[in-house]
């Protein structure tokens, strides 16, 4: 009938020769969306002179509207994947996602991969589902088409392509398609030791489980978590101790292992 949780917001430095530092806890319900928190994340890392030039997030954190003012507001680059095209073009080939639309923004106007220019530009009715503008091409156009069955389902409608404001729109299409690559994933790939983190807060510090009863004790308790793992990591530090490994499940490693 109820949900009585919590949510905590780990960010942690990731120099590879330095410790890495957790650098801003912030505790919300455990029901309070993630890409709800980086402006606030932000605006706490500035006011201690914190704020990364690039900070790796998991997708729960990304969308078009994040990308853009990260950049914008507080001068940091969101490095993480972004939500795939959910349209049955985008996952069937070969139909046309929108990605294969051509955008012109000073005109107003989408060329489709067939060449055919849509006909409206209109302002969306409902921007509650982020879209913001709509073109939409020509039954003339779209009915005779020999390419419909690969663009659109409608028994009579022509094509609709949905668009952000210009500057989401972009962002978001680029990080679809940087995402797929060798360079993004391999510097994406140390976003991965913010999980070290979690699994040493909750075995060594018991980070899971809430010692008290309210928001602000329980970020209280994640406070001092924090503070320990990072008093604990400059102290192997110090000592020179070598950063754990990842670990590797048995079966994983008989898999790898040559034949």
């Amino acid at each position: 009938m109820e949900w009585v949780g919590y949510k905590v917001h780990l960010t942690e430095t990731c120099e590879v020769d330095q410790p890495h530092l957790i650098t801003e806890v912030t505790t919300t319900p455990a029901t309070t969306p993630d890409d709800n928190m980086l402006a606030p994340i932000h605006e706490k890392l500035a006011a201690r002179d914190l704020l990364p030039a690039e900070h790796l997030v998991d997708k729960g954190y990304t969308s078009a509207e994040v990308l853009v003012a990260a950049q914008e507001d507080y001068g940091v680059q969101i490095v993480g994947p972004v939500a795939a095209d959910p349209s049955w073009q985008a996952r069937t080939s070969p139909a046309f996602a929108k990605a294969q639309f051509q955008v012109d923004w000073e005109r107003k106007v989408v060329t489709c991969p067939a060449g055919k220019e849509s006909r409206s530009w209109l302002p969306n009715s409902y921007r509650e589902n982020g879209v913001v503008w709509q073109a939409r091409f020509a039954n003339a156009d779209c009915t005779p088409c020999t390419h419909r069955a690969q663009c659109t389902h409608a028994k009579v409608e022509p094509r609709l392509i949905g668009l952000q404001e210009r500057p989401q729109e972009e962002a978001l299409q680029k990080r679809r398609t940087q995402q797929t690559t060798p360079e993004f994933q391999a510097v994406y790939a140390a976003r991965a030791g913010i999980e070290g983190t979690h699994a040493q807060g909750i075995r060594r510090c018991d980070l899971q489980q809430a010692r008290y009863v309210g928001l602000v004790k329980t970020q209280l308790q994640q406070l001092l978590t924090a503070v320990a793992l990072n008093l604990i990591r400059i102290a192997e530090w110090l000592a020179e101790v070598p950063l754990a490994k990842t670990r590797v499940s048995a079966f994983a490693a008989l898999k790898a292992a040559p034949a």
